[in-house]
């Protein structure tokens, strides 16, 4: 593998896991969100799926995005009869939001993009040998 293959390999991984990322931030930040109507539905936590693609061109096989999904696990009911989103039982669905699930996926992709920079500081510094040993 050549050096414009194995850095472009590495570039997918960051843009995805980069999606990853603010995927799972956005979910965080709606932890808490309630449905505006009485009744409605919240937040629905989203879950980013990968696929591998192989380059033709250059032999290399990259990271894609192949969806940013709604995660269809039930919401879970509280017992709020005095909010403006209960429904006529006086229950509020909450959003599928698990925090622990999601610091865990984040620490996840935090990994996986330090390993991929990881790659092209190691590429980048071969090149540079290389061009030392030239001199």
């Amino acid at each position: 593998m050549d050096l414009k293959t194995s850095l472009a390999v590495s570039a997918s991984g960051l843009r995805a896991q980069s999606l990853r990322m603010r995927v799972i931030a956005e979910n965080l930040a709606n932890q808490d969100s309630v449905s505006r109507t009485a009744g409605g539905d919240p937040y629905r936590r989203r879950v980013v799926s990968f696929q591998a693609e192989v380059d033709r061109a250059n032999g290399g096989t990259a990271v894609k995005i192949s969806s940013v999904d709604a995660d269809k696990t039930a919401f879970t009911k509280v017992y709020m009869p005095g909010s403006p989103a209960a429904d006529a039982q006086g229950y509020v669905l909450k959003p599928n939001v698990n925090p622990l699930l999601e610091a865990a996926d984040m620490k996840d992709a935090q990994r996986s993009y330090e390993a991929d920079l990881n790659a092209i500081e190691a590429a980048k510094n071969l090149t540079m040998r290389t061009i030392d040993l030239l001199k």
